[in-house]
């Protein structure tokens, strides 16, 4: 685990189609949402913690984000869009891109959780203003660019029986 300084402002930011596909190809399991926000948060000053989900009109998802949000995550919701040849797409990285660099004025630590290598130029980015950047992912797939990037790389593949259920 990183260095831990309690006086330290911490903002989560899940990345939860990332987590939920990078779970259920690697374990067929779900995300531990509860230990993901306490291992990331520690000891330190939770300033927020955001879960951007998208709706996909999916069996049980409105639970899920009551779930999530009964833990502690504000969560940030988008919904899939149809195009008009069929395929399908949604994410967050442009909007969790702003709310990092957003919040990165207020945090000392901003926790990642994702394996998305787009996220690799932010966390140089936030590195340089002086926020030190912490990486929540699976091994397996996470972009080695984007634990090269990182202050830290938390890899939740080597502690399956905290984060995932």
């Amino acid at each position: 685990m990183p260095p831990l300084h309690g006086s330290q402002r911490v903002a989560v930011l899940a990345d939860s189609q990332n987590l939920y596909h990078s779970a259920h190809s690697l374990y067929s399991r779900n995300i531990d949402y509860t230990a993901l926000l306490d291992s990331a948060v520690r000891e330190r000053e939770l300033v927020r913690a955001i879960a951007y989900v998208i709706r996909a009109d999916s069996p049980n998802e409105e639970d899920f984000f009551e779930a999530i949000e009964n833990i502690g995550f504000e969560t940030k919701i988008k919904d899939i869009k149809t195009f008009a040849d069929g395929s399908k797409k949604a994410d967050w990285d442009v909007g969790i891109s702003l709310d990092a660099v957003t919040l990165g004025e207020h945090v000392d630590v901003v926790a990642l959780c994702s394996g998305d290598g787009d996220f690799s130029r932010l966390c140089s980015h936030l590195r340089h203003q002086g926020v030190r950047v912490e990486v929540f992912g699976f091994e397996g797939s996470t972009a080695e660019e984007l634990v090269d990037a990182a202050d830290s790389f938390v890899d939740m593949s080597e502690e399956q029986e905290t984060f995932l259920l």
